[in-house]
């Protein structure tokens, strides 16, 4: 791929792009928008407000073979790099997509590749789809992009984003192909579809899992309908889309889905849907439900409860039917299904404590969660841990606390990445919307809360669930100082449920 064809389909793509340099003779093999991470062969995108002439320096070190660039940064660049063959465009978000797609080789095409968006249970449903794809076809098989953690079959790491750039997102996409996986499974957050990081991927299936209000900010979208229209934008680069006829505003969501070829449709009790589940038995150690796949109809054990979980699990079960995966497979992968900080369950020996770590951050997903521990554990002791992010989603402080209080005995308000806000006027803000003389405390460092309420549980003669809420597997806060590492949720559960273990031996005859 010479960059004269990158220009070629950036302006076909309805980009303006004017070429600097020889384009004929500069083979570009990949992009990249870090000078960090620059290869020899890339396109090297100058892209960000905190976008400084010494990353084009760096990456062409590394070399990088010629840069993109908006209008505005082109004649600064030019006097940095005048030697560097360059493509100037006026709009480098489309652009970068559509480079990236090139450079890469559009990897989408050999490679089935699976897109899943909604307000929660993203990361459950790509977890429980990778299961079944491993079910099917080998442990390592398939390729995922979340909030987790990213695998393109070269390699794990922590992720970043939900949904990376164009640059690392199509090289992941190259890395899976290359590696042969059998499938890859995205998390495509609103902000990728608002903001064009998706533009161009082609999905075999795009799943629409519900909406509901949250990342509503002057940071990130407007109002709900900015954010509700973002989600929307999936169907269209769906083979597939595959909806859940339970989801708010269904009909509508139903309606976009045209943009796709076909639907597939799932729901709870939904004889109408393509694929449904019946015969709910939740108890304490998941939920047993029966799948409807066509004619066909499997038992299924999922390892954790909740009706959501099964919703979840309906829709990986969709996908995995698009991919010719049989509905033995399907029910060994939704029962094997582990998924990092997200509905994990710690229990003590003696069964007492039981200690709940999931990254529910929105009224949305508190509603789900707190609602379905409440009707499992009836007859325990409930202490809730959480606290809101700072300088967005300003809505989640009054929501949180509003829905908790329905659901728990007791809330301890802590630090939940600050950012540059003091978290005890975030914690007093969130004082605000419980019921007055609702039992709460205050701690603001994470792990004392937590201390604070295995202290509590084990205060109380009987069974006691503390559920620590919102950071999931995550071990950093984000402050004014930048991120900043902390002891994780899932470690301090670890801790919890070792030292009730040690202070109330069970006797093993």
């Amino acid at each position: 791929m010479t960059l004269s064809d990158i220009a070629a389909a950036v302006q076909a793509a309805g980009v303006g792009v004017s070429v600097v340099g020889a384009a004929e003779s500069v083979a570009v093999t990949g992009t990249s928008c870090d000078s960090r991470t620059t290869r020899p062969g890339d396109l090297f995108v100058c892209k960000g407000a905190a976008f400084r002439p010494a990353f084009l320096a760096g990456a062409l070190e590394r070399g990088a073979v010629a840069y993109l660039c908006d209008e505005t940064r082109a004649a600064e660049l030019a006097s940095v790099a005048p030697a560097t063959p360059a493509l100037v465009v006026d709009d480098l978000r489309r652009a970068m997509a559509v480079a990236s797609a090139a450079a890469f080789g559009h990897p989408d095409r050999d490679l089935p590749v699976i897109g899943i968006t909604g307000t929660k249970g993203k990361t459950t449903a790509a977890y429980m789809l990778r299961s079944i794809v491993e079910a099917a076809h080998g442990d390592g098989s398939c390729g995922i992009m979340g909030t987790v953690e990213t695998y393109d079959g070269t390699g794990r790491a922590a992720s970043n984003n939900t949904t990376p750039e164009p640059p690392d997102l199509w090289r992941h996409l190259a890395n899976a192909r290359d590696a042969h996986l059998a499938a890859m499974v995205m998390e495509v957050s609103s902000q990728a579809l608002k903001y064009d990081r998706t533009l161009g991927v082609g999905l075999t299936a795009g799943c629409f899992l519900n909406i509901g209000l949250d990342h509503i900010s002057p940071v990130e979208h407007a109002d709900f309908e900015d954010y509700f229209t973002s989600k929307l934008r999936i169907f269209s680069q769906a083979d597939t889309a595959v909806v859940n006829l339970d989801t708010d505003h269904a009909d509508r969501v139903l309606t976009a889905a045209d943009a796709s070829a076909s639907t597939v449709t799932f729901g709870v009790n939904r004889p109408e849907a393509d694929v449904f589940a019946d015969e709910l038995s939740p108890s304490e150690e998941g939920i047993a439900f029966t799948l409807h796949l066509g004619a066909g109809r499997r038992r299924v054990q999922l390892p954790f409860p909740g009706e959501f979980s099964v919703s979840d699990a309906l829709c990986a079960a969709a996908c995995a039917q698009l991919m010719n995966i049989d509905a033995d497979k399907i029910a060994e992968g939704l029962a094997a299904t582990h998924v990092p900080g997200r509905m994990e369950f710690y229990r003590s020996a003696d069964r007492r404590l039981t200690v709940v770590v999931d990254y529910a951050h929105n009224g949305f997903a508190f509603e789900s969660l707190l609602s379905t521990v409440a009707g499992t554990f009836g007859d325990a002791q409930t202490i809730a841990v959480f606290g809101a992010v700072g300088g967005k989603a300003r809505e989640r402080r009054y929501e949180l606390p509003e829905v908790a209080a329905r659901y728990v005995d007791r809330i301890i308000l802590t630090s939940d990445d600050p950012w540059t806000e003091d978290p005890a006027d975030i914690c007093r803000e969130m004082e605000g919307a419980l019921p007055e003389g609702f039992p709460h405390e205050v701690v603001l460092d994470r792990e004392a809360a937590a201390e604070r309420a295995f202290e509590l549980a084990e205060a109380t003669p009987g069974r006691s669930v503390v559920l620590l809420l919102a950071k999931g597997h995550e071990a950093y806060q984000l402050t004014k100082d930048g991120f900043v590492p902390c002891v994780s949720d899932r470690e301090l559960a670890r801790r919890g449920v070792a030292a009730h273990d040690l202070a109330h031996p069970v006797d093993p005859r």
